[in-house]
């Protein structure tokens, strides 16, 4: 008989359902937008109760596609948007106010200010992250401090706390199980990566009550069941994990120095890095990776602001091309760039420079550049900043870098994936599901209630990439990065004047 999964794959503008067999073939998929909420400069958020419902639907349309039932499915599995913080009442189960949405910027100031005092230090080597409004732990002190009588509630133990995956579990479940999982806990700011316990310190220097925290579960394992008249049947939920973490693992990253990179609209990368967290380095978080059949390993991560957002520039803004196919088509057309490099710090460089001033460069023009030059430019740009990155991350992890595993929409430009291998001087392997973010949800599920005896049987028999491997010579290759950094130089702190 068949084995059926389903991964739920929460994400920042909409809600996913994949429905799989073992072997990680996908029968169907179904997709929930729902509204984004803008009520100031810089602020983001989500209505909890429409998260719920968009994945609610989606689950039960990608189960109809799919002509199953909740019950022929063997165990659920969950990824979700991360450092994502909503608050709800414990008796009644009803949000206390709009989730803030990981991006929201309303805490800079806070951030800053506690960077003042001081209190940086301590928080980076605790958890592996920088004291940023990215992460949960100013968003839900804001909301203790904002909502009228949330605090003292708080305080008498009314109130819960969970990023999206603790509030996914708590509504599948009827409202009975309030946990997070590892990989989610490590993105709060609140989380001891070395314990792998909440601390009390962080939790003090944040001001949160800790009687408002979810329990810290294994990324795969039993988590809950269903509540048959919430969903319909009874199924063990058995996977959960941030996308990220989730990404890396469905990727089959399961060995330190496995790395894998999402190109989404920026681009996330994530390194295995075994068993002991990489020391705090300039550029790169360390971050907890799944924790899967007794093992506990760590991950680096680093993260590119533009990616596909880049062709999105060229088509949107720039009128360059037409459809991000044609950007390949154009890159192809010219047999290099004429030394033309395109910097694209538009919001500023992510990992490893972390430089908020830093602006969008075009360098290297003359009269004989064209817009197919000014395209493939833009293109490469996306591989050096994944360089950029995986040096770091080799240097600091110690292990060297035998391949990168890719998946998200850009990494289907045949030009940009031969570009990166050559730029890396290793293979770069596509996989042929695109789906990795809810494969690794799936597999998680599958570990969890035994249908996988571990990662080691999963990716046996799961693995398919299509291959890139490097062409180009070692020299060659050298010199075009160098330029490349003269570029990135001479985009930085432009915006301090």
């Amino acid at each position: 008989m068949r084995t059926y999964l389903l991964a739920l794959d929460q994400g920042t503008t909409s809600s996913r359902a994949v429905v799989l067999q073992s072997d990680g073939r996908v029968l169907s998929s179904a997709q929930q937008r729902f509204r984004q909420w803008y009520p100031e400069a810089g602020w983001v958020e989500h209505d909890p109760v429409e998260i719920w419902q968009s994945q609610r639907d989606a689950m039960q349309e990608a189960l109809g596609m799919a002509h199953l039932g909740l019950g022929d499915i063997k165990a659920i599995g969950i990824a979700n948007q991360r450092e994502t913080t909503v608050l709800w009442d414990k008796v009644t189960g009803e949000p206390v106010a709009r989730a803030i949405v990981w991006q929201c910027r309303r805490t800079a100031a806070l951030c800053q200010e506690m960077v003042a005092r001081g209190l940086e230090p301590v928080i980076r080597e605790r958890t592996g992250l920088v004291l940023d409004a990215y992460f949960s732990a100013t968003k839900i002190q804001w909301l203790l401090d904002n909502v009228a009588g949330l605090r003292i509630r708080a305080e008498r133990g009314e109130v819960c706390f969970g990023t999206v995956d603790s509030w996914l579990v708590y509504n599948l479940t009827g409202k009975r199980t309030h946990v997070t999982d590892v990989t989610n806990a490590s993105r709060t700011l609140l989380f001891n990566i070395h314990t792998r316990q909440w601390d009390p310190e962080l939790l003090r220097i944040f001001n949160i009550p800790p009687d408002i925290l979810p329990t810290v579960v294994p990324s795969a394992g039993y988590i809950g069941t269903t509540d048959a008249s919430v969903v319909g049947d009874a199924v063990p939920i058995a996977g959960l994990a941030g996308d990220q973490a989730a990404a890396l693992f469905g990727q089959g990253c399961i060995h330190p120095g496995m790395a894998k990179n999402t190109y989404g609209t920026g681009a996330f990368l994530l390194m295995h890095t075994g068993d002991q967290p990489v020391p705090p380095v300039p550029g790169l978080l360390t971050t907890l990776a799944c924790e899967v059949a007794g093992g506990k390993p760590y991950a680096l991560e680093g993260s590119i602001f533009m990616a596909g957002a880049v062709i999105d520039w060229l088509k949107e803004s720039m009128g360059m091309i037409h459809s991000a196919s044609e950007s390949e088509q154009l890159a192809l057309s010219v047999s290099d760039t004429q030394d033309v490099y395109l910097v694209p710090a538009f919001v500023g460089l992510g990992s490893p420079y972390w430089d908020g001033f830093a602006r969008g460069t075009i360098v290297g023009l003359t009269r004989g550049s064209g817009r197919a030059h000014v395209v493939r430019a833009a293109l490469e740009s996306v591989a050096y900043q994944t360089r950029d990155v995986l040096d770091r991350m080799v240097q600091a992890s110690g292990y060297p870098l035998a391949e990168l595993r890719v998946d998200g929409g850009a990494s289907r430009n045949q030009f940009l994936m031969q570009f990166q291998a050559d730029i890396l001087g290793v293979p770069v392997l596509r996989s042929h599901n695109w789906e990795t973010t809810a494969l690794g949800a799936a597999y998680l599920a599958g570990v969890g209630v035994g249908i996988y005896s571990g990662p080691e049987h999963i990716f046996r028999q799961t693995e398919e990439f299509t291959r890139f491997d490097p062409q180009a010579s070692k020299e060659e290759v050298n010199a075009r990065y160098r330029r490349w950094q003269k570029a990135v130089e001479r985009s930085r702190g432009w915006a301090l004047d």
